[in-house]
C-alpha cells in the first residue's frame, strides 16, 4: 500500500505547493491553502484512472472531418424558465452544477425536476448527503411532486456508481457533491482532491451510460461555487441561483453550456408548492414602484436573449463623515462610485458631500454597462429631489468624460418598454439616430451627462 503524504493545495486554482502559504502564488488568493493527506494510488495495468473524461468513449485519434454527428436527444424539465436556460431541457449524458446560497431552493428544483421524470416513466435516483429520507419525504409531500424517486442516502463515491449501475436510471442527483467522497483518497470530504476526482468520476460515468446528471454545489461567502475551479470546467453546465431569500422571487442564471445559449436567465416565484415559472417577470419587477418618488429610474436589462425591466433606486443623503459613504446592492460597487464621480464633475452635484446608496429592487443582480444611464438617473432625481417621468426608461455606457455610449440590444429593450406602456425611452444619441421606436415611444437621445441633467430638467426634473 503506497505511503500517505502531505500536501498544500490551493483551493481556488487546485496548484499544489510544498508548503503553507498565506498566498497562493499561481492565483495570489489569500488564506486558500489548506493541507491535505492522500494516498497515491497506483493504476493497474491497462486502466485508466477516473481523471480520463475522455476514456467513456475510447481515446483513438480520429479525423474531424469524419466524426459523425450526434443529435443529443433532450428530456423536459417540467419548468418552462429552467428548459429555456438549459437549451431546450435536460440533454442525456450531460452533467449540470446548480449552485446558490443556503435556503434558495435548490434542492426543492432538483426534487421538482426528479418528480416530473419520475412520473413520466424515467426511472430517477436522488443521492441525499446532507437530508435524510424522512426529510426529502416531507419535501415531497409539501411539493406533491417527487414520492416516485429513489432515494440512496449515501456519500461513498464508489457505492453510488455502484447502485447507479444496478439501478440503471435516466437521472442521478447528487445533494451535494461537497459531501460526496472516494475511498481511493484519504482526504476528507469537501477537499480540492475529493471534489475534483468525484466530480470527475461522476463525469466519466455520465458519459460512458448516458446518464443525466444534476450536481448541487455549495458556494462560498463571495457566492462561486466551493471547491477547485476544475470543478465548473469538467461539467457541461454551470447554474447559479440568485435572489433575496426573503423575497419569492428567483432568478436561474447559466454561466455555461456545452449544449445552449450561455447568459441566459430563467425567473421563478417560491411559493408553498416550490418554484413556478414566471411569465412575465418585468411586471412582477415593477409592481411595487412607487410612482413620484424621487431616486427612482426604470431599466430595461437584457440577461442572454430576455429583456427585463428592472427599478434602479438611489438616495443621496447628506454625509456627516470625513468618507462619503458609497453603498451598492445588486450592482457593480466600484462602477457605481466611478459614476458618481463623473456626474458630480460634469454636473456639479457636489455629491463629495452625501452618502450614496444605490441598488436595484427585487433582489436582482445587473452587471451590464447598459446601466449607467438609469443609476444616474435616479441619483440626478434624488440629489436633485425630484422625481424621474414616470412613462421613462433609461440605458446606456457612460465613458469618464461624461459621453453616453451605445449598447447592444437596443431593440430589445425598446420593445420591451412599450409593451409594459412605457412612453419615453432616455438612451445614446447615436442609437437614437439609426433606430426606429416602436409604436407609442419616443426617444430621447442623450450624448453626455449635462445633456441627461437638462433633459431630466426639461421634463420635470429640475
Amino acid at each position: 500500500m503506497a505511503r500517505p503524504r502531505t500536501v498544500f493545495v490551493c483551493q481556488q486554482c487546485s496548484a499544489q505547493h510544498a508548503k503553507w502559504l498565506g498566498r497562493c502564488t499561481e492565483c495570489g488568493a489569500w488564506e486558500s491553502v489548506v493541507e491535505e493527506t492522500q494516498r497515491a494510488v497506483v493504476p493497474a495495468a491497462g486502466s485508466r484512472t477516473s481523471l480520463a473524461v475522455g476514456a467513456a468513449r475510447g481515446g483513438a485519434p480520429q479525423r474531424l472531418g469524419d466524426v459523425a454527428h450526434e443529435q443529443r436527444d433532450r428530456t423536459g424539465s417540467g419548468l418552462i424558465e429552467l428548459d429555456r436556460v438549459l437549451g431546450g431541457g435536460l440533454v442525456r449524458g450531460s452533467v449540470t452544477l446548480l449552485g446558490g446560497d443556503p435556503g434558495i431552493g435548490k434542492s426543492t428544483i432538483a426534487l421538482q425536476i426528479g418528480g416530473t421524470l419520475a412520473q413520466a416513466g424515467a426511472r430517477v435516483l436522488y443521492v441525499s448527503g446532507e437530508e435524510s429520507p424522512e426529510q426529502l419525504k416531507l419535501r415531497a409531500d409539501r411539493l406533491g411532486t417527487g414520492l416516485e424517486v429513489t432515494v440512496l442516502p449515501e456519500t461513498c463515491l464508489e457505492e453510488i456508481l455502484a447502485v447507479a449501475d444496478r439501478l440503471e436510471p435516466q437521472l442521478i442527483v447528487v445533494d451535494s457533491i461537497q459531501t460526496v467522497h472516494s475511498r481511493e483518497l484519504t482526504s476528507a470530504a469537501g477537499s480540492v482532491a475529493q471534489v475534483r476526482e468525484c466530480a470527475a468520476s461522476l463525469t466519466t460515468h455520465a458519459k460512458a451510460t448516458g446518464r443525466s446528471t444534476l450536481l448541487i454545489g455549495h458556494v462560498t461567502r463571495e457566492g462561486s461555487i466551493a471547491g477547485p475551479r476544475v470543478l465548473e470546467h469538467v461539467v457541461d453546465t454551470v447554474l447559479y441561483f440568485e435572489g433575496d431569500p426573503g423575497s419569492g422571487l428567483r432568478l436561474l442564471r447559466g454561466v455555461k453550456n456545452r449544449f445552449g445559449p450561455t447568459n441566459e436567465v430563467g425567473v421563478f416565484e417560491m411559493g408553498e408548492a416550490g418554484l413556478s415559472d414566471v411569465a412575465n417577470p418585468s411586471e412582477i419587477l415593477l409592481a411595487e414602484r412607487p410612482r413620484g418618488v424621487p431616486g427612482s429610474a426604470v431599466l430595461p436589462t437584457v440577461e442572454g436573449t430576455r429583456p427585463l425591466l428592472v427599478e434602479v433606486q438611489a438616495l443621496a443623503s447628506r454625509s456627516v463623515l470625513a468618507m462619503p459613504r458609497r453603498t451598492t446592492l445588486g450592482l457593480d460597487s466600484n462602477r457605481t462610485a466611478v459614476l458618481s464621480a463623473i456626474v458630480d464633475r460634469r454636473a456639479g452635484l457636489r455629491l463629495f458631500e452625501h452618502d450614496l446608496f444605490v441598488s436595484v429592487a427585487g433582489g436582482v443582480r445587473v452587471q451590464e454597462p447598459a446601466a449607467d444611464l438609469a443609476i444616474l438617473a435616479a441619483i440626478v432625481s434624488s440629489a436633485r429631489d425630484v422625481p424621474v417621468p414616470p412613462d421613462a426608461v433609461f440605458f446606456g455606457e457612460v465613458g469618464l468624460a461624461g459621453e453616453v455610449r451605445a449598447v447592444r440590444h437596443a431593440e430589445t429593450r425598446l420593445k420591451e418598454a412599450a409593451k409594459l406602456g412605457f412612453a419615453r425611452a432616455f438612451l445614446p444619441e447615436i442609437t437614437a439616430r439609426r433606430i426606429e421606436p416602436p409604436a407609442g415611444l419616443r426617444l430621447v437621445g442623450i450624448p453626455a451627462v449635462g445633456d441627461l441633467c437638462a433633459a431630466l430638467a426639461d421634463s420635470g426634473v429640475s
